[in-house]
C-alpha cells in the first residue's frame, strides 16, 4: 500500500505525516508532496519532530507529480490547493483539515504535530484492519475449497 500525503508547501503537515507513517507502518510506503513547495522544511516543524525522535533536517520539499499520483493507493490532502495536482477523478481523496504550521509558534506546531500523529495512528490501524479482514476472507476461501 502506498499512501500519498499532500499539502501546499510540503514543508510541514505532509512531511510530518509521511515521517509518522513510515515509522508506524514500515510495511507500507509513504510519499509526500506539495502544490507549491517551499524552499525548505519549516524550522519549527524540524524542531517539533526532533522532540519525538524524528529528524526531518535533511528533507527537501517536493512538488507532487504524476508519478507520485500514479503510485498512490490512498491520497490524503491537508490543504493541497492546486486542482491540477490535487484533484483525482475517480479516486477518493481523504481531506484532513489541519492548520498550516508555517508562521506558528512552537507550541502551536506541537499541537499540529500531535494531531497529525493521532490521525496517522488511526489510518495505520484502519489499513491493518482492512488487511486482516482480507487475510481472513482469503483464508476462509481457501478452507472452503479444501
Amino acid at each position: 500500500m502506498t499512501v500519498l500525503f499532500l499539502c501546499r508547501q510540503n514543508a510541514g503537515r505532509s512531511q510530518m505525516a509521511e515521517a509518522f507513517f513510515k515509522r508506524l507502518a514500515p510495511e507500507h510506503e509513504a510519499l509526500s508532496g506539495g502544490s507549491a513547495p517551499a524552499d525548505r522544511v519549516h524550522p519549527t516543524v524540524i524542531d517539533a519532530m526532533k522532540e519525538v525522535g524524528i529528524d526531518l533536517s535533511g528533507r527537501v520539499p517536493r512538488r507532487v507529480d504524476r508519478a507520485m499520483l500514479d503510485r498512490a493507493d490512498h491520497v490524503i490532502s491537508m490543504g493541497c490547493d492546486d486542482p491540477a495536482v490535487c484533484d483525482y477523478p475517480g479516486r477518493k481523496v481523504e481531506e484532513w483539515e489541519l492548520e498550516d504550521p508555517s508562521k506558528k509558534s512552537p507550541e502551536e506546531v506541537r499541537g499540529i504535530r500531535d494531531e497529525i500523529r493521532a490521525r496517522v495512528e488511526a489510518l495505520v490501524a484502519k489499513l491493518r484492519g482492512v488487511q486482516a479482514k482480507r487475510a481472513g476472507v482469503d483464508s476462509a476461501a481457501r478452507s472452503s475449497r479444501s
